[in-house]
């Protein structure tokens, strides 16, 4: 991710701030620019309730999404146009029910990680329909388990609704699923960008003529998805899983390798622009390096360049962490068939990325969200 700073007085900021601690502007988001504004409120219009802002870094004027209201986002919509929600809340179908304690809180937690998971769906230029624009098109249900074996809530995909159980967001309960489960890493963040991989692949390589490099890659997807579960979870991953796949789980079957992959790229692109725009500079260097900074933009690094970086930075972080006596930050092996396969995601998104000139021209369709039925 990007770093930013104020265009008022030049203050350091957080992708989530939606104010200036030094200068006490307001500030929002502009996924077209990809940046975080300062804002100056424009006079009220007579007879209208609208709070319109000026944002410093284009002069243009603009309207917080509606959820700003429940301080879960801080994202601009354009004044000229009609939508009530941002790019990245326009595809909530369900929020959590706020009338149960804690769950604003949970909402929020699961918002913070949604809108890093857009940050980098808009920067790759991947589709992005909402479902009132396409029956195929994404949509997110944030539920809860209501306290019976019936309401259970699988956090998961199916058909273009991804669904996440916003118990993840608490950190408790979710390092208690982390042991229960023997998983290495677990975050909503990293939720969201698995989930969407699932979203992706029914777009990007089912029925497509890539279908066959996906099954020479990853397996026969074909194969039973329940029983290939139920095995995985009976009898665990094979003894030489880190051979071939990114994670354990990844091996359970070729749609959560898939799924594993794809949200192993967006953490290596995500991490390696951090250390790009921070102009990090490791010592020593790997051979062959073009150079200790990471001199160039991973979004357009081709795979070689990205695993090199990538090596590099997670062999400093988890030396970092070992001085602080923590666990490592970045417990994985890329074996060279998972470089394999992130070279096939890497493919497939390129393959479809939308040029920076064609996202203004993507549809904004006006989304409502429905709140869950708590009865």
């Amino acid at each position: 991710m990007k770093l930013f700073q104020c265009q008022n007085c030049g203050q350091q900021l957080y992708f989530e701030n939606t104010r200036c601690e030094r200068c006490g502007l307001a500030l929002g988001y502009l996924p077209d620019r990809e940046t975080i504004t300062a804002l100056k409120q424009e006079p009220a219009v007579p007879g209208s309730d609208a709070v319109v802002w000026q944002a410093l870094a284009d002069q243009n004027t603009y309207r917080y999404c509606a959820n700003a209201a429940y301080d879960v986002c801080n994202w601009l919509v354009p004044t000229k146009r009609a939508d009530a929600y941002c790019t990245a809340c326009r595809h909530n179908r369900i929020i959590p029910d706020l009338s149960f304690t804690n769950n604003l809180e949970k909402w929020r937690a699961l918002e913070v990680a949604k809108h890093r998971l857009f940050y980098t769906l808009i920067q790759l230029g991947l589709p992005l329909e909402t479902r009132w624009e396409n029956p195929a098109g994404l949509a997110f249900k944030f539920l809860e388990d209501l306290g019976s074996s019936e309401s259970a809530v699988m956090t998961g995909h199916v058909d273009g609704f991804i669904t996440i159980n916003i118990a993840e967001a608490d950190d408790a309960e979710r390092e208690r699923l982390r042991q229960k489960m023997g998983e290495l890493y677990r975050t909503p963040l990293g939720h969201f960008r698995h989930e969407i991989g699932h979203y992706y692949w029914d777009r990007l390589v089912a029925n497509s003529p890539h279908v066959e490099n996906f099954r020479r890659l990853f397996g026969d997807e074909r194969r039973n998805y329940d029983d290939a579960l139920r095995n995985y979870y009976a009898n665990g991953p094979a003894p030489d899983w880190s051979e071939h796949f990114i994670s354990a789980y990844a091996s359970a079957h070729p749609w959560e390798d898939f799924a594993e992959t794809w949200a192993h790229y967006f953490h290596m692109i995500d991490t390696l622009e951090t250390a790009h725009f921070a102009g990090l500079a490791l010592s020593p260097q790997l051979p062959q390096s073009p150079g200790a900074v990471f001199d160039f933009h991973p979004r357009e690094a081709n795979m070689d360049q990205l695993i090199e970086a990538w090596l590099a930075l997670t062999f400093a972080v988890n030396s970092l962490n070992r001085s602080m006596g923590l666990h490592d930050l970045y417990p994985f092996v890329l074996a060279p068939t998972v470089v394999a396969k992130l070279t096939f995601v890497q493919q497939r998104i390129r393959a479809v990325s939308a040029r920076p000139a064609d996202l203004e021209a993507r549809s904004r369709t006006f989304a409502p969200r429905e709140k869950q039925n708590a009865s």
